[in-house]
């Protein structure tokens, strides 16, 4: 999991719109008293200062005020902010770790929508952590997410219905959703693509696709892929070795 550090947000040059600065008005050589500046009170403003002191830029990183800066966003609404709450409590950085607390603020943020947060939300019914292991909410959770594009979540559910867990089993319907995930550079999608290649579930069997979808999830860091590779290059053709490198290339040049 990560903290979310940037959200699409639109905000307004006041200058710009035609509103005089504050300062302006002021003689240039009048003094002005020293004042500390006021704590910001929208939403975006917060969780902006939240993510300053979470990553520490331009300022020593300290888990304890991001946690403040968070919560007051996320008490006003703000999904990202609730979803980085769930990360910290999670991951118990600069509060104890709490898994109950975590899965409030990513339900909270799941329940406005945010795929991340509802991905995590089905990790955490899946491994009982903070609520009762429940697959079928599980699944729930996983679909939302998936079905927003989240590619985590679509190689999630493509494993639960390989593996029949909290919905019957579908080797077909598990491809489906590994191939949307790994069309987003999944390496751990690609990798199982290789795998229902190779062993034909799910889609006809085939050497070059396998070899492929290996090449493809070893290039996305999955350590593993390069022994499969080659395991696989040694039932094949120098022809089909050169076919699936030719393909490997094809897709990096599509998803650049």
């Amino acid at each position: 999991m990560q903290i979310k550090t940037e959200t699409v947000r639109v905000t307004e040059d006041k200058t710009m719109a035609g509103e005089t600065p504050a300062s302006a008005g002021t003689d240039r050589g009048e003094t002005q008293p020293d004042a500390s500046p006021p704590e910001p009170t929208d939403a975006e403003a917060q969780f902006d200062l939240g993510v300053t002191y979470a990553t520490g830029e331009g300022v020593a990183q300290d888990f304890t005020k991001a946690v403040k800066w968070f919560r007051k966003a996320a008490d006003q609404g703000d999904a990202e902010a609730q979803y980085n709450l769930g990360v910290i409590y999670a991951e118990g950085k600069g509060v104890p770790r709490d898994d109950a607390e975590a899965v409030t603020w990513f339900r909270k943020a799941a329940d406005l929508g945010d795929a991340e947060a509802q991905c995590c939300l089905g990790i955490a019914y899946a491994k009982g952590m903070g609520v009762p292991q429940d697959l079928s909410e599980t699944v729930r959770w996983f679909r939302k997410a998936a079905e927003q594009g989240n590619a985590a979540a679509q190689h999630n559910l493509g494993v639960a219905y390989a593996e029949g867990k909290g919905v019957p089993c579908d080797v077909a319907e598990a491809v489906t959703w590994f191939h949307k995930a790994a069309d987003q550079g999944d390496g751990a999608a690609q990798f199982n693509l290789g795998v229902a290649y190779s062993e034909g579930e799910g889609v006809p069997q085939d050497n070059v696709f396998a070899h492929m979808w290996w090449n493809l999830s070893a290039a996305s860091g999955i350590e593993h892929a390069a022994v499969t590779k080659e395991l696989v290059a040694k039932q094949m053709t120098k022809e089909e070795i050169a076919e699936a490198r030719r393909k490997s290339r094809e897709w990096f040049d599509a998803h650049r």
